[in-house]
């Protein structure tokens, strides 16, 4: 499902150039889980940001879902992303004018789906928010803007749901619903799963823990 083959990213910076990924490879099977652990400023975020197609490499292979990312130009990734990928991050990155129902629905319409309300609400009721849907971002909880940024990974099936601290800016027993939402759903639509985390009981639950460290995994 996803193969990075010594990938690198190089930065310039105003103290020279800075090695952010010194060759990481990694291979993860279709309907995997798993954690990618490390200090921060490893390069955790980085790796799934390319893994993504959010940020080039300046060297190594990117293939997901067996499609070479390098071919790609951003029109092509975006396409492809919204067809393959689901994201979710530590910020929510919800739209503050749109309702749930309207965030969830956004990529479906992008797509050109008839049925994008549809399925946004069948996908706010799995994460437990049908009595939210016309709520907007500043009327919800850190907890429930989480389960709209799920809502809206899982509602285009994912074949890769990559996950990014999600439980970052939550209090422990609601990053504990957060994370048993996205355990559930990606076995529901049999999702790869990778998830950074800095919680070790929630990298105990993945089949395999990936360590980063300087850029290279340990």
């Amino acid at each position: 499902m996803l193969l990075l083959d010594d990938v690198q990213l190089t930065l310039e910076s105003a103290a020279g150039p800075v090695n952010v990924l010194r060759g990481v490879s990694l291979a993860v099977d279709s309907g995997e889980t798993v954690a990618v652990v490390g200090p921060s400023g490893s390069g955790k975020s980085t790796m799934m940001m390319i893994a993504a197609g959010l940020e080039r490499p300046s060297a190594g292979r990117v293939v997901v879902a067996g499609r070479d990312l390098a071919p790609l130009d951003e029109d092509a990734l975006a396409r492809f992303r919204r067809e393959t990928l689901g994201i979710v991050f530590q910020n929510f990155h919800l739209v503050p004018t749109m309702t749930a129902l309207e965030n969830v629905a956004v990529p479906l319409e992008f797509a050109r789906q008839p049925d994008a309300f549809d399925r946004a609400q069948a996908a706010l009721d799995k994460v437990g928010l049908s009595r939210r849907l016309t709520h907007y971002p500043g009327q919800l909880s850190g907890g429930e803007q989480q389960r709209v940024a799920l809502a809206r990974a899982f509602v285009g099936e994912p074949k890769l749901l990559l996950a990014d601290e999600p439980t970052g800016n939550l209090d422990r027993d609601t990053g504990s619903h957060v994370v048993d939402l996205i355990f559930a759903l990606a076995e529901t639509h049999g999702s790869t799963l990778l998830l950074i985390t800095h919680d070790p009981a929630i990298s105990a639950r993945c089949a395999r823990e990936v360590r980063l460290v300087d850029g290279r995994i340990a």
